[in-house]
């Protein structure tokens, strides 16, 4: 099989040749893992490739007018979105920060600048498809249709957690400009690429490692309505939806499989009622899993042995029948040691054939 095949039959819930492979990394222990291969710092397909990793990720790019002004010492993206660089022990990372309407009236929300679908190449989102019409091509990613996180990077969580609870208007309003925004330019990226997109990924951190973040009734009021309009999008083009959802929160995979959600992500293993074995027994019948591999479980802390023995295991418990996709929990982390994040990915070749 190649790569959209593998990945194709293991997202219907069925065994492949062998288990899909994914891959993501802060800057860090990207670049470390690019010199032990001896690549340049910047081939990420010669990366891809020597990991195995299947999936490929492609976006229609923005050729729009700037949105927001520059600030000194900030990054802005096109939604407005503020971070700055924070240095830790092991790197650093662009953390977000300011939360430009945390105190928004109405009026600002509706005049705050976002990206207009028609500022979007479309043409060259189909081309590049094309281009990697070997592999499984991913549409979207946490970002797309994610409340909690991504609004409150404008909003803080804080207050989009309260305005979740008490309903409010502006920030219901905020959340809604932004969704219906991302669902027109997911019409339009599929429309253009029909048939090459094999994965549309959604995301919503639902869980602490304790527990739900939210209730349960708060997400059927607020955002699975929302979600669904990704989900009916991917139905309508014949895509499998998968959702990024961090910590404790499989008290929602019920629902997930209800609205045609098809594949869920991350799955840390530590958290509550997120073992394999309980998720594999549970929902294994209705949903296809993909991560699973914690980064901050023997990969960070471990030894190399304990690395291949918590693969081997997850790979043995998640494999029987399909439906699984080994990838970590979330990006490696930069205080991974090389050595063993390329035994984790020599664990999934040799001991992830079926």
């Amino acid at each position: 099989m190649n790569s959209k095949e593998r990945v194709r039959v293991a997202l219907a819930r069925q065994e492949p040749d062998r288990v899909p492979v994914n891959y993501k990394a802060n800057p860090g222990i990207d670049q470390r893992l690019k010199k032990h291969f001896g690549l340049a710092g910047d081939d990420h397909e010669g990366l891809c490739r020597a990991l195995g990793v299947d999936f490929r990720g492609a976006a229609a790019p923005y050729t729009g007018p700037v949105l927001h002004k520059e600030i000194p010492g900030r990054r802005i993206d096109a939604w407005g979105v503020r971070t700055r660089w924070v240095e830790h022990e092991s790197g650093g990372y662009w953390d977000y920060c300011d939360f430009p309407l945390r105190d928004a009236t109405m009026e600002q929300v509706e005049a705050w600048p976002m990206p207009s679908p028609e500022d979007l190449d479309y043409a060259a989102f189909a081309r590049r498809c094309g281009e990697l019409r070997e592999h499984a091509v991913v549409l979207g990613g946490p970002g797309i249709g994610d409340i909690i996180n991504s609004i409150g990077m404008l909003r803080t969580m804080d207050q989009v957690l309260v305005d979740l609870v008490s309903d409010d208007p502006v920030g219901l309003r905020l959340i809604d400009r932004k969704l219906n925004t991302q669902v027109e330019i997911i019409r339009r990226s599929l429309e253009s690429a029909k048939g090459l997109v094999d994965v549309l990924w959604i995301g919503e951190d639902l869980g602490t490692q304790r527990g739900p973040t939210i209730s349960l009734e708060l997400f059927r009021r607020h955002i699975r309505p929302r979600h669904q309009k990704f989900v009916d999008l991917g139905k309508a083009y014949g895509v499998p939806v998968a959702i990024h959802s961090c910590g404790s929160s499989s008290w929602a995979f019920d629902d997930f499989a209800e609205m045609g959600i098809r594949v869920v992500d991350t799955l840390q293993p530590e958290a509550t009622d997120m073992a394999p074995a309980y998720l594999k027994k549970r929902y294994g019948g209705r949903l296809a899993f993909h991560g699973m591999i914690s980064t901050a479980g023997p990969v960070a802390a471990g030894s190399v042995e304990d690395v291949i023995r918590t693969a081997r295991e997850t790979l043995e418990t998640m494999m029987p029948g399909g439906g699984y996709c080994f990838a970590p929990t979330h990006a490696l982390q930069d205080n991974s040691p090389t050595e063993n994040v390329v035994a984790m990915y020599q664990t999934a070749e040799r001991h992830g054939r079926y």
